[in-house]
């Protein structure tokens, strides 16, 4: 399998999943800023007409796109990992409701702000007040519980980490520092073997 990636993208999610569960996949950089091209020089888009990251081929007929669909994927490429509920539980649609959530919700929020100057001052105020609503779900989440899940880190996890990292990362305008639950949450997985690996093979760290 081959995954295609673009630093600090999300698809650094699909990175950490793989590096959690040590499965063998070729780690392919892409420029999906400027030249569209993957670091041995082939253009992407023959590869993915998308355009965007991430992308797995898994081999030369089947490939998938779309970040959330990924991580399932790989997930359930070593069920033992517990890095998903298994297929046919409750819990199984559990952690597809968070992974929508986070991909309509958290993903698409916080992407916004990359490109703030495309708002008016009332819209960036409405952008952030809608955010700050998402975010108040996830902080009484983490209440009671280590994880979206409850006590076990999960592929949901790995996705929600990526994006939410954006805002420090690379400076965001959106003040979460009243959000101590998140502040742990993020900081507990930022140190976990896999996501140091992950974002040291990136160059993030």
């Amino acid at each position: 399998m081959k995954l295609y990636y673009a630093p600090g993208a999300c698809s650094l999610a699909s990175h950490i999943t793989i590096r959690e569960l040590n499965l063998e996949v070729d780690i392919i950089k892409v420029d999906i800023l400027k030249k569209y091209k993957t670091e041995r020089g082939e253009d992407y888009y023959k590869i993915n007409p998308k355009g965007y990251v991430p992308y797995l081929t898994i081999d030369p007929d089947t490939s998938i796109s779309e970040g959330a669909v990924i991580l399932q994927y790989l997930a359930d490429q070593k069920p033992e990992g517990k890095m998903s509920p298994l297929e046919g539980t409750p819990e199984r649609y559990k952690i597809q409701e968070w992974l929508t959530f986070i991909a309509t919700e958290l993903h698409h929020l916080i992407d916004s702000f990359f490109a703030k100057y495309h708002f008016t001052e009332a819209g960036l105020k409405f952008q952030k007040a809608k955010l700050h609503k998402r975010l108040a779900i996830l902080e009484t989440q983490f209440t009671d519980n280590d994880f979206l899940m409850g006590a076990d880190y999960t592929i949901a996890d790995a996705y929600a980490f990526t994006v939410m990292n954006w805002i420090s990362a690379f400076g965001l305008d959106v003040d979460i520092s009243d959000y101590k639950n998140i502040s742990a949450y993020m900081n507990k997985i930022q140190y976990r073997e896999a996501v140091q690996t992950a974002m040291k093979e990136e160059g993030l760290i």
